[in-house]
């Protein structure tokens, strides 16, 4: 170990002490940074600033409208004004900072999270944690070598109906389980054709692009519209989709899939998206010793109806239905994908146990903060990172054409050179994911 290596991991063990020692009674205050203000990191900064004993201390976003709105709405909430940042690294050399919470678009996301625990701070990742596969078990990686609370913010795992369904479901409540269905089907128009322009004042766009390559700035590739382009998104697969994937291997108790296939498209549109707005996925789980278990998930840009009744309580959302229906020899159980569950049992369809109850998923990661046992975090980075590489494997079937076979042991796709090039990008330096975390 060289001198500077020696200096800087010296930092890092200081850093996690400090952490721990702070962490250690539920009376003191956790110091939490956001970072990604526009679209989920509102929920972010909103859950800090409720909570008792934490207290949000700083923004980071490249957009200064954006970190400037931000830091007033703080500043009214918690009667206290946060230190502002574009840059995130800059925000990671305050060693008094525990945790960040990270909202930024999906290519940002284990490259920031893999920073922030290298700088000795806990981390709360937006769903997708990775944007491809190889940054899924990096982030792991990450995770374990710093010894690190890492959340991923599939908040449904929090939710203490969900919770209960599953659970019912691990008791036999429908039989013997074999097959989950993950629904989105929701109202996405187009998004139009968009021009290169000059990129707007206050904006940081080299710190935006990151990872990705440096491409003209137009607002098809910025706020929210990022989701649709391969270089940032995953697709609705991985933007609203990543949920109910994550609440369908859950309920059906498996982990990696053996088999993939995915079809799809981008239908009625002649727009600047490049995912699919329509796609339909199977996945097959083999384990030995085990029923084989089946997994379909499909994404729907338009009309729909409500099936199994998932979101027909609420009118104001027109036809949207997000959830998942898990069957089973005795019957049925249908999940909104919120914070509800029905369940119909037999042949005569007889309604079987129901519940409506929400959870809160930050509260979970502060509780494991402080008792620095991940354990107890509901959605904890492995298993988020294990959800996610279904959402990258789909993807990439749909983009190859092809089933995949995959295999966990070697984390790769059988014979399959060409699929298996897709499991990672070329990064634009600096901002580059680590080989050795």
């Amino acid at each position: 170990m060289d001198r500077r290596t020696f200096i800087v991991n010296s930092a890092v063990a200081a850093a996690s002490a400090t952490t721990l020692a702070k962490a250690a009674s539920p009376n003191d205050t956790i110091r939490v940074a956001t970072v990604g203000l526009h679209g989920r990191g509102k929920s972010h900064y909103d859950a800090w600033t409720k909570m008792q004993n934490v207290e949000l201390v700083a923004l980071c976003d490249v957009d200064e409208t954006v970190l400037n709105t931000a830091a007033k709405a703080v500043e009214t909430k918690s009667g206290k004004k946060p230190v502002l940042y574009k840059d995130l690294r800059k925000l990671l050399e305050d060693k008094s900072i525990d945790a960040i919470s990270i909202a930024t678009p999906n290519h940002q996301h284990t490259l920031q999270a893999i920073w922030a625990m290298q700088a000795g701070k806990d981390v709360y990742v937006e769903k997708p944690c990775s944007h491809n596969m190889w940054e899924a078990k990096q982030i792991v990686a990450a995770a374990r070598k710093y010894n690190r609370i890492v959340q991923q913010g599939s908040q449904s795992r929090s939710d203490s109906a969900l919770i209960e369904a599953v659970q019912k479901m691990r008791e036999g409540l429908i039989g013997d389980l074999y097959m989950a269905r993950g629904l989105c089907y929701k109202w996405r128009n187009t998004i139009g054709k968009k021009t290169p322009e000059a990129i707007p004042d206050g904006v940081d766009y080299d710190l935006w692009v990151g990872p990705a390559p440096m491409k003209p700035f137009t607002q098809n590739r910025f706020h929210y519209n990022w989701h649709w382009q391969w270089e940032y998104g995953n697709g609705d697969l991985g933007n609203q989709g990543i949920h109910e994937v994550d609440i369908a291997r859950w309920g059906l108790g498996v982990k990696y899939p053996t088999k993939i296939s995915a079809i799809g498209g981008h239908f009625m549109f002649d727009d600047d998206q490049e995912t699919p707005n329509t796609l339909t996925c199977a996945f097959e789980f083999e384990e030995a010793g085990k029923p084989k278990k089946m997994m379909t998930f499909e994404v729907r840009h338009w009309m729909t109806h409500h099936e199994a009744d998932i979101q027909n309580f609420d009118k104001s959302v027109k036809s949207n239905t997000v959830g998942n229906i898990f069957y089973g020899s005795n019957g049925y159980l249908a999940i909104d994908g919120y914070d509800r569950y029905t369940s119909v049992i037999g042949k005569d369809a007889t309604p079987g146990p129901a519940r409506i109850d929400n959870g809160d998923h930050f509260a979970n990661f502060i509780t494991a903060v402080r008792s620095r046992n991940r354990g107890e975090l509901t959605a904890e980075i492995e298993e988020g990172a294990i959800s996610t590489t279904l959402v990258h494997l789909a993807n990439i079937s749909y983009r190859l054409g092809r089933t995949l076979d995959f295999d966990a042991a070697t984390y790769s796709v059988k014979n399959d050179k060409e699929a298996n090039a897709m499991f990672r990008r070329q990064y634009r330096a600096p901002f580059v994911v680590p080989e050795n975390v």
